[in-house]
């Protein structure tokens, strides 16, 4: 049995065998660094897309805006972005790609996380980083050389104060020892993400997270690095990648690469989707950043001609005798 089968945003997204779709905030397509983020406009698509039956809701953590880096992400604070859509939404899962855990205090992301899984319904994803953009760490006043043993504090710390009432930890950035940490998370977890090697061994990660989250590479890539990745893990542990992708009026429109995706028609779409499925990915977060048609339109086709063929999960796998 795994302890999330009664993790409400986890057994939407995730079972074995199964392939399910997810979009990135903004829910826009837009040139340069900075979208728009009309709420009206993102609060109305984001319940368009849990009725159309998408499986999650994904924010990015941009601490500050890189103008050389090229995307600022939905610009507001993951956590309380998260937070209003929590409170507008019922069903669909809400993830994070990705919680930059260098750039912040352990204890404040699992207060955090805990908040908002609680205040959801258990409908949080953590995905988590080390963070990737070098004009951070000297803005945070942080090593990159602790990257590494920032992140692994960081997911064990979580872990140990969400499950545990008043733990003792000692570890380079908490000393704790007669404090706990409120709101626990109903379940005593939460589903942890690692976000692509953030530093660490593939062995480390199939033995710590919950899951991966992973960058799009070819399928034989993917395939193998999966097998590799599952071969270590002790039962099943999802795999989760983005995509980026620019849909075509042309529902057959040949693939044509884009920056981490395609510009590509719905039914060779739907084709690669599969094709992704039986390389053992479980979840693909759609990233329309490029899109050169109008976000609604394609938001309707994704949803009526693609979802169906991977639709958001409604129910437990049945157990095997």
């Amino acid at each position: 049995m795994n302890r999330f089968d009664n993790h409400k945003g986890y057994t939407r997204m995730y079972q074995e065998n199964k392939l399910t779709l997810g979009l990135f905030f903004p829910l826009e397509s837009y040139q340069g660094s900075v979208p728009e983020m009309d709420m009206d406009k993102q609060l109305k698509l984001a319940k368009r897309a849990e009725e159309l039956n998408f499986a999650a809701l994904w924010v990015r953590d941009v601490p500050l805006h890189d103008p050389h880096f090229g995307d600022a992400g939905q610009m507001y604070d993951p956590w309380v972005y998260l937070g209003y859509i929590a409170a507008h939404t019922k069903e669909i899962a809400l993830g994070t790609a990705s919680i930059i855990l260098t750039l912040r205090h352990p204890l404040h992301v699992a207060k955090a996380a805990a908040s908002v899984d609680k205040l959801s319904g258990e409908r949080l994803i953590l995905g988590v980083a080390t963070g990737d953009r070098p004009i951070e760490f000297p803005a945070f006043s942080v090593d990159p050389e602790n990257r590494s043993p920032f992140f692994q504090e960081s997911l064990l710390v979580m872990k140990k104060v969400w499950a545990e009432s008043f733990p003792a930890i000692k570890s380079p950035r908490v000393d704790m020892w007669n404090g706990d940490l409120l709101p626990k998370p109903r379940l005593g977890d939460i589903p942890v993400l690692v976000t692509g090697h953030s530093s660490q061994s593939v062995e480390w990660i199939a033995q710590n997270s919950d899951g991966w989250l992973y960058y799009p590479r070819n399928l034989k890539f993917q395939s193998e690095l999966i097998n590799n990745w599952r071969s270590l893990t002790d039962g099943f542990k999802p795999f989760s990648q983005s995509l980026y992708v620019d849909l075509t009026d042309d529902p057959n429109h040949p693939p044509i690469p884009i920056h981490l995706g395609f510009r590509i028609g719905r039914n060779p779409l739907i084709g690669f989707i599969e094709s992704l499925k039986n390389a053992g990915v479980n979840h693909v977060i759609i990233n329309l950043k490029y899109g050169q048609r109008p976000f609604e339109e394609v938001l309707e086709e994704l949803g009526e001609e693609v979802v169906p063929h991977f639709p958001a999960l409604t129910s437990k796998p049945e157990s095997v005798s």
